[in-house]
């Protein structure tokens, strides 16, 4: 059974964006069925918008393809409720509303805002780092 996972714009942009960064591995966890990437409109717009900056330097049909790698993966959730726990960052809030929404079992990023609400909620909060060496144990 794979895990329904929250991702933040940022780690999925650097998934996607940088073939042999980092977190580049999440493309191929995710895309081998290993977690399940939950999404929100709001959440899939900001990473359109995102994908879109000028110093990506991506062309329209490069940013399609991008997402054609992330979102056929996705299962979208409609955010009903926003989550009692607020963030201080109010742009993160939908992180935390779709965690909580789509019953996410981990929502993983490496804002600190986010990061600092561990063990605060029923979903467990990750930096990418830490969540690999967990799903690899």
């Amino acid at each position: 059974m794979s895990h329904r996972v929250v991702f933040d714009t940022n780690t999925v942009l650097s998934a996607l964006a940088y073939r042999n960064g980092r977190l580049a591995w999440l493309r191929i966890h995710w895309q081998q069925g290993k977690c399940l990437p939950l999404i929100c409109s709001e959440t899939a717009s900001e990473l359109t918008r995102v994908l879109a900056y000028a110093k990506f330097r991506l062309s329209a049909e490069e940013r399609l393809e991008l997402l054609s790698l992330y979102l056929p993966y996705c299962e979208v959730v409609e955010l009903k409720l926003r989550y009692s726990l607020q963030c201080r960052d109010k742009k993160d809030q939908m992180f935390l509303d779709l965690a909580h929404c789509g019953k996410a079992e981990v929502l993983i990023s490496g804002d600190q805002d986010l990061l600092t609400l561990s063990g605060q909620t029923e979903f467990a909060i990750e930096s990418p780092e830490t969540y690999r060496r967990r799903i690899h144990q």
